[in-house]
């Protein structure tokens, strides 16, 4: 039985469902794995690298990505196993996550390394890999975003995202929102569809200057 017969993204969503709901009603527990780069500072704790993407603060939060995973997630785990096979395939996809949660978490820990008040969780900049990753080799597919009765090219949400997040990284401490790691994920799914096969970045460029 092939790989895809048991699906990743599922997989991902029924742990990350897990281990949130676990620690959302144990507070004390969520502080021991959070993402917390002065406790990181030195090598110490990279542990949390990974586990951070696995818990999330409230349920609308966990909502949200879960939903967003669960959609864009299937759509690139079988575009890589249709055009790798089930193991390579399947490979690529969990590479394509976790080396999109620690990418992420690369400019937050920068930033954030001496300062002992800054914590974060959720699967956001992961989550965000994905979705990029979905847009770079799909640029033509349409989305539709909540409360906006009309379609819009996944290109042009991406281009949208992408200012959107930067230009909200800038204001990081205003926010309460890790936008420096949704815009890191987002390019990190990019960069990694780039290096899987340079062709899908040929036709999207082609299909954006067609």
């Amino acid at each position: 039985m092939e790989l895809l017969d048991f699906p990743i993204t599922l997989l991902l969503i029924a742990l990350t469902v897990l281990f949130s709901v676990l620690v959302m009603n144990n507070p004390s527990l969520k502080y021991k794995f959070v993402f917390y780069p002065s406790r990181m500072k030195g090598g110490k704790e990279n542990y949390r690298l990974i586990t951070h993407a696995f818990l999330h603060g409230d349920y609308l939060h966990l909502f949200f990505n879960m939903f967003v995973l669960f959609h864009f997630g299937r759509i690139i785990e079988i575009l890589l196993v249709q055009k790798n096979g089930a193991l390579a395939g399947s490979i690529q996809y969990i590479l394509l996550y976790f080396l999109g949660i620690i990418a992420a978490a690369i400019w937050p820990f920068v930033r954030h390394q001496n300062n002992p008040a800054y914590m974060s969780l959720g699967a956001s900049g992961a989550v965000a890999s994905v979705l990029f990753a979905v847009i770079l080799w799909l640029p033509d597919a349409p989305l539709y975003l909540l409360f906006i009765p009309f379609e819009i090219k996944a290109w042009v949400f991406g281009l949208l995202y992408l200012g959107f997040e930067y230009y909200q990284s800038t204001r990081q401490g205003q926010t309460g929102i890790a936008h420096d790691a949704h815009f890191g994920g987002a390019i990190f799914g990019i960069l990694y569809i780039l290096w899987i096969d340079i062709d899908i970045g040929k036709a999207f460029i082609y299909y954006i200057f067609k």
